[in-house]
Order: structure tokens, then sequence, then C-alpha cells
């Protein structure tokens, strides 16, 4: 059973174009070094600025651990933190199978 996460995130408004190029790093990082990580979007809030949202989807529990033990995951988020609000809100997910659709 694939395992998700969405994180709700708060960034100060005049940092947000720092803080997007930023993740669009660890973005790359993730993809390069978690190959059971099927699916890490960050997405900007239309209403609120400053707030953004990840979507991430691991393939299993195990793809999942591997990103939080990740050195270089780490290190790249710690570069997020100049830029954050807030605090992080994060939700852990069971994805339903048969219940939608994934086209990767």
């Amino acid at each position: 059973m694939s395992l998700a996460i969405v994180a709700k995130l708060s960034v100060a408004p005049d940092k947000a174009q720092a803080f997007e190029q930023a993740f669009q790093e660890m973005a790359q990082l993730v993809q390069a070094e978690e190959p059971g990580c099927l699916l890490y979007a960050l997405c900007r809030d239309e209403k609120t600025p400053g707030i953004y949202w990840v979507m991430e989807q691991y393939r299993d529990q195990e793809a999942r651990d591997a990103h939080g033990r990740s050195e270089g995951f780490r290190n790249a988020a710690q570069k997020l933190g100049p830029f954050m609000a807030g605090n992080m809100e994060m939700h852990l997910c069971a994805v339903c199978e048969n219940a939608g659709f994934n086209r990767g």
C-alpha cells in the first residue's frame, strides 16, 4: 500500500520566491536519490499568500522512512528554515487503493 503526506507550510510572503527556488533544489535531490518517492509536489495556496501545500506519495513505509533518514534531504530541508513563518502541519495518510488514478 502506498503512503502519502500532505503538509501545510507557512512562508513569509516576502520570501516566497526564494523559498520556491530552495524547495525546487530539494525536490531535485529527492527525485535523484529516492526511487521510492512517487510524488513530491509543492503547491501555492491561491487564496492565502505565504501558504504552501506539499504533496508526497511513497511506494511503501520503507520508502517513506528512507525519506526522513536521507542525509541529503535533511541538509536541503534545513535551508528552508529561514523562509518559514510558522509551524508546519503534517498529515500522514494511507492512499486508498482503486479510489483514484495515477498517470505516473
